[in-house]
């Protein structure tokens, strides 16, 4: 297992060759999606439509600051676990809900990824986003990124693994692309630059293979690492002691699924987002339509102080009065806000 520091080197290293192609579109265009990706019984239009039945988690022990091994390094090439199996490493939550998903899906093929695994797939199958994935400075920044490149290869459903199931998944297969709803925002530029009061939650999602829109998003996750302007448009507003938690959503996490939803029209016509019939009823948050819910253990934060929380549940709480107070725009959070996306 390699050091923190050795993780740095290499994070360094990889920074510097993507600053090389920094300032030209051939740098978007080299670390792009692969043009035709493997599908799943490939026929008419309507099967290439359909979400495969596969379920795909993902487990990176965050305490490591990453690892980083050559292809020449790698004497065997670790393989994602088709069947799954509670690992003795895995906290018995995350154990429980690998078992749900399986359990409720039992004719869905299931995919397990741990950190060796990961490494393998992104050497193996993008190796274009390689030092893409190896520069992000927080470890759930390359969670975050893969599980956006897994299910753009294989299609199928990802799930964190605190996301736990009440019914099958079998009534979403139907959609080219599928997202969970996380809450309302209090993301300044989101509201006022794209009209969205709310933001897409990336712990539970679906989509063909190939999908065009989880393109966008994985072009997006490629940006943020060298557009600073570009990052800071959706900074703005927040307060410098939180950067850290929202720099990590907006570059990677909810904020920048949301974003790419807000800025690609085109390709946001074909995602459907599970919201509730009242995104003010804070009940309704963090859910997968009527499907599942995530429990939002945010395992991925570091311990932070007394003050921290404290100034943080605060800041949240004054934000999001002012945001339901009675009044105009109050009024408006809800379908006519979202009337451009399927419910």
């Amino acid at each position: 297992m390699h050091t923190a520091e050795s993780y740095n080197t290499v994070r360094t290293e990889a920074m510097e060759r993507i600053k090389t192609r920094e300032g030209s579109q051939g740098d978007l265009q080299e670390c792009r999606p692969f043009d035709e990706p493997p599908r799943d019984n490939p026929g008419d239009e309507q099967t290439r439509s359909r979400i495969p039945k596969r379920i795909i988690q993902i487990w990176i022990d965050l305490r490591r600051h990453g690892s980083h091994r050559s292809a020449d390094s790698c004497p065997e090439t670790p393989r994602p676990t088709r069947r799954g199996s509670a690992r003795g490493d895995l906290p018995l939550l995350c154990s429980a809900s690998m078992a749900n998903a399986r359990l409720l899906n039992p004719n869905f093929e299931y995919m397990f990824f741990d950190d060796k695994a990961v490494e393998a797939f992104i050497q193996s199958t993008f190796p274009q986003y390689k030092d893409a994935f190896y520069a992000f400075k927080y470890p759930i920044q390359r969670c975050d990124f893969f599980r956006y490149l897994a299910v753009f290869h294989y299609g199928g459903f990802y799930l964190d693994l605190d996301v736990f199931l009440v019914s099958e998944l079998t009534n979403l297969l139907q959609h080219a692309c599928v997202f969970s709803f996380e809450e309302l925002t209090l993301n300044k530029f989101l509201r006022n630059d794209h009209g969205l009061d709310w933001e897409v939650g990336n712990y539970a999602f679906g989509a063909e293979a190939g999908n065009p829109f989880i393109g966008e998003v994985i072009k997006n996750c490629v940006r943020a690492q060298t557009d600073r302007q570009w990052v800071k448009e959706i900074m703005n507003g927040i307060p410098r002691m939180f950067h850290k938690d929202f720099y990590i959503l907006n570059t990677t996490g909810p904020g920048l699924v949301s974003r790419t939803l807000a800025e690609n029209p085109r390709t946001a016509e074909g995602v459907t987002i599970l919201l509730p019939d009242d995104m003010r009823d804070k009940r309704m948050w963090h859910c997968f339509g009527e499907f599942g819910i995530h429990l939002a253990q945010n395992g991925w934060r570091d311990n932070p102080s007394f003050f921290y929380r404290r100034s943080f549940v605060l800041w949240m709480w004054w934000n999001r009065r002012a945001l339901l107070k009675n009044g105009p725009r109050a009024r408006r959070i809800g379908p006519s806000i979202t009337s451009g996306w399927t419910r």
